[in-house]
């Protein structure tokens, strides 16, 4: 497994780099892709709206972490999911980069000034919610005070790359959405399951990283 106990500065440059290059886009996707038929069924429209999530990384206990989020349980298809932060795209955004740093502040309480933007990962579709999600990556140089909204965040997960590129984490389950009952790799996390356009984004991540050299 790699080593994430490196020098944090050190992998962040290297992270730049690789976003800089082309990305693997749709084949690292293929590796947690679900069968859900919705894939099919839906597909984008004028009522597509778009939306952004921060993919954060700081150092911890000289490790490269990264923040979760557990949604509530609400009335809506992404509830009791663990996800990135973010939302939708509001007109006084005057980007998409603008919406993950403004959302992530407002969901974990970060403090967006501080972040450091290296890239972006591949934009995704999400049929359930109708919504294109664009994954920004940036990073902290210290570990973060987290304050999550309790209106949209149950909790706050501080993970470890390590844990995250452990292959013994990934499984497959079965998922109902929208009375459609489908095939869903996932990431296994304290119990909780990671699938869907979450997993997708931790999938390309990952590939993107195994090409940095320890």
């Amino acid at each position: 497994m790699k080593d994430y106990s490196i020098n944090f500065k050190d992998f962040t440059e290297k992270l730049r780099r690789q976003l800089a290059e082309p990305l693997p886009g749709a084949e690292a996707h293929e590796r947690m892709n679900t069968q859900s038929p919705l894939r099919r069924l839906v597909t984008p429209n004028d009522k597509t709206r778009k939306s952004a999530v921060l993919i954060l990384f700081y150092p911890h206990q000289n490790e490269v972490h990264l923040p979760l989020i557990l949604r509530p349980a609400y009335d809506g298809v992404h509830a009791s999911q663990m996800a990135f932060a973010g939302g939708r795209h509001e007109h006084t955004d005057e980007n998409l980069t603008r919406t993950a740093l403004r959302e992530a502040q407002e969901e974990i309480g970060i403090k967006a000034t501080d972040v450091e933007v290296i890239g972006q990962l591949t934009e995704l579709f999400i049929p359930p919610s109708n919504f294109f999600v664009l994954p920004v990556v940036g990073f902290i140089d210290y570990r973060p005070d987290f304050y999550p909204d309790p209106r949209e965040v149950e909790r706050v997960f501080e993970v470890p790359m390590r844990t995250l590129a452990d292959e013994n984490i990934k499984g497959i389950t079965t998922v109902t959405t929208k009375g459609h009952d489908f095939d869903a790799p996932f990431y296994g996390i304290e119990g909780h399951k990671i699938w869907g356009a979450t997993a997708l984004m931790i999938a390309e991540l990952l590939a993107l990283i195994d090409k940095i050299e320890n």
